[in-house]
């Protein structure tokens, strides 16, 4: 069956199913990249994610390496470049990728000019369909924390600096639009708040947040805010935290070792309890077939 589409944004029409890119260039070589880049757009899928720190593991000689593949791959098949939507993403402070943009990472005018320009040379494009934010510049629990700290909090760069060097980034055509990943409701409600402000300003049209069996918090909150402005915010559900429970053990186990805070924060002992009984009920495609919501051959 054909992959049904969707208007993310007014002049944006993109495949219901979205294939990330994290593993191109760690856990999958060139040659595989352009074969699930193959598979995918053959199906009708066209649309297609990455970020700037990409892939994981992050390591500072593979660093931008899942974005050089996706524009080798538009290259190497002569695609249109307008046959696809590419999604990409600037990285917010971590205090750990110190090799990005020669670190700390920060979101300030300066360094998402850097990380924009340094994408468009990987990618080799013109232009950035859709630029999100991969996690706030702020505090804010993620990556399997569930709890706010007021205690954690630190000054941070203002929305309206973000707002306008993505505005920027816009007004001179190299990003069509812009959206955000691992956001809070707070932080989603004062971008769309702020980008009223400036006529420049460019709203948010897309959400990146885990969503899926085994983390719900979607639903606590951030549910009300895409309800009320489902008119220009729509959700894209990533589910990684999941799938690295869904896959066979040995690929868990290997995952567990080159990314062991997968197991403290979102693969704990408790969520694979859980992965364990579902598959008694239900195999691991039909999971992923009924989660998606399509059914594919």
């Amino acid at each position: 069956m054909a992959v049904p589409m969707f208007n993310l944004a007014p002049d944006m029409t993109v495949s219901r199913l979205c294939l990330g890119t994290m593993t191109f260039g760690e856990q999958n070589t060139l040659l595989q990249s352009f074969q699930l880049l193959d598979k995918a757009f053959d199906a009708g899928i066209n649309f297609f994610d990455s970020a700037e720190m990409y892939p994981v593991p992050q390591r500072p000689h593979t660093q931008g390496r899942s974005e050089e593949y996706f524009g080798r791959w538009i290259r190497d098949r002569k695609i249109p470049r307008d046959r696809v939507v590419f999604a990409t993403k600037v990285s917010g402070p971590s205090g750990q990728m110190t090799w990005i943009r020669n670190g700390p990472e920060s979101l300030d005018a300066r360094n998402i000019t850097e990380a924009l320009e340094n994408s468009l040379l990987r990618v080799q494009t013109d232009y950035i369909d859709l630029y999100q934010i991969h996690w706030p510049d702020r505090y804010v629990p993620m990556f399997g924390e569930t709890d706010y700290d007021p205690g954690r909090y630190i000054s941070h760069i203002s929305f309206d600096e973000q707002l306008d060097a993505l505005g920027r980034a816009v007004d001179a055509g190299k990003i069509r639009y812009i959206g955000l990943s691992n956001e809070t409701p707070y932080g989603v409600m004062k971008f769309l708040e702020i980008a009223q402000k400036e006529p420049h300003y460019p709203r948010i049209v897309s959400l990146q947040n885990a969503y899926n069996l085994l983390c719900r918090n979607f639903d606590f909150g951030m549910a009300e805010c895409c309800h009320h402005e489902s008119h220009i915010l729509k959700l894209q559900k990533n589910t990684t935290s999941t799938r690295c429970l869904l896959q066979l053990p040995l690929f868990f186990d290997t995952l567990l070792l080159q990314v062991p805070f997968l197991e403290l924060q979102q693969c704990g002992k408790s969520k694979s309890i859980i992965i364990g009984r579902l598959k008694i009920l239900v195999s691991v495609c039909t999971l992923g077939r009924k989660w998606s919501g399509l059914e594919i051959a």
